[in-house]
């Protein structure tokens, strides 16, 4: 059911299924018709153009393509935590705002425009324990479920705190439920501190998992990975770092699920051992796996980028948590 029909002059309020719609546009021509829906997760737009030059193929949604257009419409369909949208607590509104673009070309007559999409939502009562729990997050892809958190020293059950003083350790414990896959190997293909919930290009970022697994953080630091203790679990212990001291920090990961017998340059998980160099996690033997740590990771096989099309790739935010100055 489709909630508002505007002209880009007229700012409409209305409200649908419990959600409160702003559609507002500012000193723009009246050649176009916005219909939204703000669903319980997801946003709904179909953008009707009168132009006869305008190429619908270059709205955006955020960061996000249409879902399908033709010569006078645009249709999306995303969620809500997709396309880089904005998320703030108001009150007792939960609010996600995003923008609608229109991107000229350069010999276009066409002018570029940005309008702003909001849906307001009353927000639950226990909708901050569902969305930032700092210690633990569940993901489900498909019939995986991925779980990642933060763990108390032993990894034998969650975090007790969220404020590490510099230079202890953080343990991590990432792991992978397959109730119909072969057994798979869990592993970390990247990870970033931040300091927001989502990740955008002017976001200050540390990095700590790149190049396809290798732990950056080990070369300088006690940062290594545990012996696992199933091949659908992995436990980084991370030592702290001067990175937003005093703020909230969010990791940034992504999980990724493969074929224990599939390992690579680009499927691995790489850890620096002083004295001994970059060690492969699961096989020391294939240690050579890990010497493209200190260049460029890349794969040799087509098979990794099948199946990363088939969704055994998640990505994964542990936080907010707080790196404190022992000093302090």
């Amino acid at each position: 059911m489709h909630c508002v029909s505007s002209k880009h002059s007229v700012m409409m309020v209305s409200f649908c299924q419990g959600a409160l719609l702003l559609s507002l546009a500012a000193a723009m021509a009246v050649y176009a018709d916005m219909k939204v829906d703000c669903g319980p997760d997801f946003v709904t737009l179909m953008w009707t153009e009168s132009r006869p030059q305008a190429d619908t193929s270059l709205l955006r949604l955020g960061s996000c393509f249409p879902t399908s257009f033709s010569a006078g419409e645009a249709y999306f369909y995303v969620d809500l935590t997709d396309c880089n949208f904005r998320r703030l607590v108001t009150g007792d509104a939960l609010v996600y705002s995003n923008d609608l673009t229109y991107v000229a070309s350069a010999d276009s007559y066409n002018l570029a425009f940005t309008h702003p999409v909001v849906c307001a939502y009353e927000r639950p009562k226990d909708w901050y324990a569902a969305i930032y729990d700092p210690v633990f997050k569940t993901y489900s892809l498909g019939d995986l479920q991925f779980n990642i958190g933060l763990m108390n020293d032993d990894f034998s059950g969650p975090a007790e705190s969220t404020r590490f003083p510099l230079g202890s350790i953080i343990p991590i414990m990432a792991s992978v439920v397959q109730e119909t896959h072969q057994p798979l190997l869990l592993l970390l293909e990247e990870c970033v501190a931040a300091t927001t919930p989502e990740l955008y290009p002017e976001s200050t970022m540390y990095p700590i998992i790149s190049n396809k697994g290798c732990l950056l953080e080990s070369v300088s630091s006690r940062s290594k990975f545990e012996p696992r203790q199933k091949s659908s679990e992995i436990r980084l212990s991370l030592q702290t770092f001067t990175f937003a001291m005093g703020e909230e920090v969010f990791i940034h990961c992504k999980l990724l699920a493969w074929d224990p017998n599939g390992l690579d340059s680009t499927k691995k998980a790489c850890h620096f051992v002083e004295g001994h160099g970059w060690e492969l996690l699961d096989n020391l033997a294939q240690s050579n796996l890990c010497d493209c740590c200190e260049s460029k990771c890349k794969s040799r096989r087509q098979r990794s980028v099948v199946s990363e099309k088939h969704g055994m790739v998640q990505k994964a935010v542990i936080g907010p948590f707080t790196i404190t100055d022992v000093n302090s």
